[in-house]
């Protein structure tokens, strides 16, 4: 075999460079073909597969899309203020704070201070979940055989434990997720409906208001019906831009949602950052 010694396997790795698989991260991310933003600005281009993850530090002011190509991709996303992981993402007050459920342009994503960690400024999927968080290991197990990372059907809290610990969270530092593409409704009995996705090609852009860690998780809602294990690739795109600021519409779009810009910005100013 060519790889059974040392050089050989040597020689076998490097003859692989420049190739290419359907999923994996552009590096550099300014090789990607076609780029949505002007030219040098992009800072992150990567396709997930399905039943994997992703993870990358964003600067505040990034603009993060995420592309469900063939109609069947979930991402599950948790956030956490870089460098200081105890403000994260808290799904209770996103929903509490804005008087709303269900997540699409013009939401916030707030942390447990009442700071802004990031803005949904455009959508053209509308399904989405801010009410399941992600599958569980025992769940996986128990519908699909496994649910453990190297498996065929990997849960997204175990793949959200590896990208933790890529970025020195632990399992402890990981809160309920929200879940982009995969739709869910609530009855009038309070019983939840599944929508589903939208169908190919659906985005979703992120403004991050502070400096991010971004966990992603690409796997099955929760509470997807079908027996089969069906996660398709995600698209991953981040590019250089600005954060929102006073005068923009989606700072006075709320009484609730101008508080907690408020916030941030007196938050940032006192540590020299805005």
């Amino acid at each position: 075999m060519a790889t059974a010694t040392t050089y050989g396997a040597r020689d076998h790795a490097r003859a692989q460079e420049g190739a290419r698989t359907e999923a994996m991260p552009v590096v550099p991310a300014a090789d990607w073909p076609s780029p949505p933003c002007a030219a040098g600005h992009l800072v992150w281009a990567e396709t997930v597969a399905g039943g994997n993850y992703t993870h990358r530090v964003l600067a505040r002011g990034t603009e993060l899309r995420l592309t469900d190509l063939r109609g069947d991709a979930c991402a599950h996303l948790l956030l956490f203020v870089d460098g200081r992981p105890w403000e994260r993402l808290n799904v209770a007050d996103t929903v509490k704070v804005q008087w709303n459920a269900y997540l699409g342009e013009g939401v916030l994503l707030l942390s447990d201070q009442g700071r802004v960690l990031a803005s949904v400024i455009a959508d053209t999927s509308g399904r989405h979940d801010a009410l399941c968080g992600t599958s569980a290991l025992a769940r996986n197990t128990a519908r699909y055989g496994d649910g453990t990372p190297q498996s065929a059907s990997p849960a997204g809290r175990e793949l959200f434990k590896l990208a933790a610990a890529k970025n020195g969270l632990t399992p402890r530092d990981l809160p309920p997720s929200l879940s982009f593409f995969q739709g869910v409704t609530v009855d009038e009995d309070g019983s939840l409906a599944f929508t589903g996705s939208a169908g190919p090609g659906a985005s979703v852009t992120l403004r991050a208001e502070q400096d991010l860690t971004v966990l992603i998780a690409n796997v099955p809602h929760p509470v997807d019906p079908r027996p089969d294990y069906v996660s398709t690739p995600l698209e991953v795109l981040a590019w250089r831009a600005a954060p929102t600021a006073p005068g923009d519409p989606l700072w006075d779009a709320t009484p609730e949602g101008r508080r907690a810009f408020l916030n941030t910005a007196e938050f940032l100013t006192a540590r020299g950052l805005a």
